[in-house]
């Protein structure tokens, strides 16, 4: 067992049902009132989620090329939810409350991206697959490039987490709680060098008590407490000893801001993205109370690994996103926030054009995401959306894997730099920006 899979196991255990929360670093929260606030919120759709069937072409003649190829995975063109700023396209018919957002300049595409490790073209990488990020289309490898950057080998930090190591002294130097809040457990986007994330588990603040009122609980509750006052000469246990130290520190200062928080937008109550998406809302009205002027969550959703029966799952997964998304934007406009909190998506990869044979689709590239809230500048799309034809230019073989033409460090560069990250600083954060030609591609400001 490493010392992170240790950390995360025995601390958990430690904390038993008491913290519903525990820290890895610095986060933010929202002051309220202030107009220096901001917040990034990501939301992670784990497993690869297939682009190609949520932003579909939808003039006559791409429709039917579209139709052709996908085959039992195209959906219907009356069906689809059409973009009036972009009449080319629609979108997937669950995704209502995006594009409601899009139409209304809330939302905008950003296309084709995905891990680079430099600029490359289907030729360059059809002569050379060492040009491309290492272990394409594996999910544990292209999660952690996606949350850190894309290279050879990995490190145990991830760009919200350095992030928070360079902007909390300046942004948040009072704040009682870390900047950086994952409510979808241990996240390598979250760690820094000196940066911890706090690890919320929705709707489970609760001051470090017991979830249940067992005397049984209440002693294991005792014991975890007075375990950690031992010191027990082990760096490993003392480390552990510590995270959990901080757990309850941070449930019970959360626990108590949380407890007159009432919102009057109306979350689903699905245990998933909108139970997430409405903790952070409740976190980010808390700002003021903490000392926070800037604050990165993270939420994750899945599971997006369609190899069968593509379209009643991918169906439900975006019927289940698309109100809490929705949701989550009318909070921010609730609390006055609404252009101070940029959400986005990112996803381990795309799905392959052409349906495999049990009516699904694998693994893929380059894929099209959302960046949403009231400082996107909607309605449109950046980059360059790709040939849908299978061995086309786009095209990194024959089956409709997309050869990214924008890169995810630009893409998490230019939200960075939204959030206050100087042009000076972007290099240290993301090592390899500089190999392409643009920091900022300007979906916001």
């Amino acid at each position: 067992m490493n010392r992170r899979s240790f950390i995360r196991t025995a601390s958990l255990a430690a904390a038993g049902h008491a913290a519903g929360l525990r820290p890895f670093g610095m986060m933010n929260a929202f002051a309220q009132g202030s107009s220096d606030y901001k917040a990034l919120v990501c939301i992670f759709l784990f497993g690869g989620n297939d682009a190609n069937n949520t932003i579909i072409p939808f003039d006559t003649a791409d429709y039917a090329s579209y139709a052709k190829i996908r085959g039992p995975l195209a959906l219907a063109q009356n069906t689809l939810l059409p973009l009036t700023p972009l009449p080319n396209y629609a979108l997937n018919p669950n995704l209502p409350d995006i594009q409601s957002l899009f139409n209304n300049g809330k939302a905008a595409i950003v296309a084709n991206v995905g891990t680079l490790v430099q600029p490359l073209t289907r030729a360059q990488y059809l002569a050379s697959q060492s040009l491309a990020p290492s272990s394409l289309f594996s999910h544990p490898d292209q999660q952690l490039q996606w949350q850190n950057y894309p290279q050879s080998g990995a490190t145990p930090t991830g760009w919200a987490g350095r992030i928070a190591d360079y902007m909390t002294p300046i942004y948040n130097p009072n704040g009682q709680v870390p900047m950086v809040t994952s409510c979808d457990g241990d996240t390598l986007f979250c760690d820094g060098a000196s940066t911890s994330p706090v690890a919320v588990i929705p709707g489970s603040v609760q001051a470090g008590k017991c979830s249940e009122s067992s005397s049984t609980c209440q002693s294991r509750q005792a014991t975890a407490q007075q375990i950690l006052t031992f010191e027990s000469g082990v760096s490993l246990v003392q480390a552990d000893n510590d995270i959990t130290a901080n757990a309850y520190k941070y449930d019970g200062i959360l626990a108590t801001a949380l407890q007159s928080v009432t919102l009057q937008t109306k979350f689903p109550n699905d245990g998933a993205l909108g139970s997430q998406l409405q903790q952070i809302a409740q976190m980010i009205k808390i700002g003021p109370s903490l000392g926070i002027n800037r604050q990165i969550f993270f939420a994750g959703v899945g599971n997006f690994d369609t190899h069968a029966a593509q379209l009643s799952v991918q169906s439900s997964l975006l019927a289940m996103i698309s109100p809490a998304i929705g949701a989550f934007y009318a909070a921010t406009q609730e609390l006055g926030v609404a252009n101070q909190v940029t959400t986005f998506t990112m996803s381990d990869f795309n799905r392959a054009y052409q349906p495999n044979g049990n009516n699904g689709s694998d693994h893929a590239w380059g894929s099209n995401l959302f960046v949403l809230g009231g400082a996107v500048k909607g309605g449109k799309v950046y980059g360059t959306m790709p040939t849908l034809a299978l061995g086309g230019p786009d095209d990194s073989g024959s089956n409709g894997r997309w050869v990214p033409t924008t890169a995810s460090v630009q893409y998490a560069a230019t939200l960075a730099s939204w959030f206050g990250v100087p042009a000076a600083e972007l290099a240290n954060i993301f090592p390899n920006i500089g190999n392409f030609p643009k920091a900022n591609l300007g979906f916001v400001g």
